[in-house]
């Protein structure tokens, strides 16, 4: 099932989430909506939080990213590794290499795009669906997108990342999304 993707200005993006157990309600269907609710918005990773839950649960889908690389991108990360993987209570162990700005996008922030400077490698400690613990090493662009859907759980937009000026000069656009003044192609929870 679909499910509606916050807003941005809807408090639950703004809290640190709480781990969770396999005795979830509902926890494989909570994570196959959000698979569907991630293809459904065209999105590469979606967090807990965006679909209301303040749960530390995100999932991530590189492989379409990879597979539509241009030439220049194959030269950019050519040791890009796409992955498509469910991570529950992740814990980032560390952050490495030269940071490097790449344009961000979020669901709960539609139409919104800004460079974000992150980290080349990000090493997690996390559970997978399973409950089976993981410790892994991610880099290039599968790095930073766990890193946006990291920063979900730990109650951080990737707007926070932005110059005070660029954040001034969006201000309208944010005002207009909490207010559900903005098209997308799926159904958005607004702040209440």
């Amino acid at each position: 099932m679909v499910l509606p993707v916050v807003a941005y200005g809807h408090p639950v993006l703004r809290k640190v989430c709480d781990d969770i157990t396999s005795a979830y309600p509902e926890l494989q269907k909570l994570i196959s909506d959000m698979w569907e609710t991630m293809y459904h918005t065209n999105g590469v990773g979606i967090a807990a939080p965006q679909v209301n839950k303040p749960i530390r649960l995100f999932v991530v889908d590189t492989i379409q990213i990879v597979e539509n690389f241009d030439e220049q991108d194959k030269l950019d990360y050519p040791n890009e590794k796409p992955i498509k993987k469910v991570f529950i209570n992740a814990e980032k162990i560390e952050e490495s290499g030269k940071p490097w700005a790449y344009n961000e996008g979020c669901l709960s922030i539609p139409k919104v795009r800004e460079d974000v400077s992150r980290a080349q490698t990000v090493t997690l400690r996390y559970l997978d669906e399973k409950f089976e613990a993981h410790e892994e090493t991610f880099s290039g662009v599968t790095a930073r997108v766990i890193l946006h859907e990291y920063d979900h759980i730990e109650g951080k937009l990737f707007i926070d990342y932005i110059a005070p000026l660029k954040k001034r000069l969006i201000k309208k656009k944010l005002e207009d999304i909490s207010n559900g003044k903005v098209k997308v192609d799926y159904r958005m929870l607004l702040p209440k």
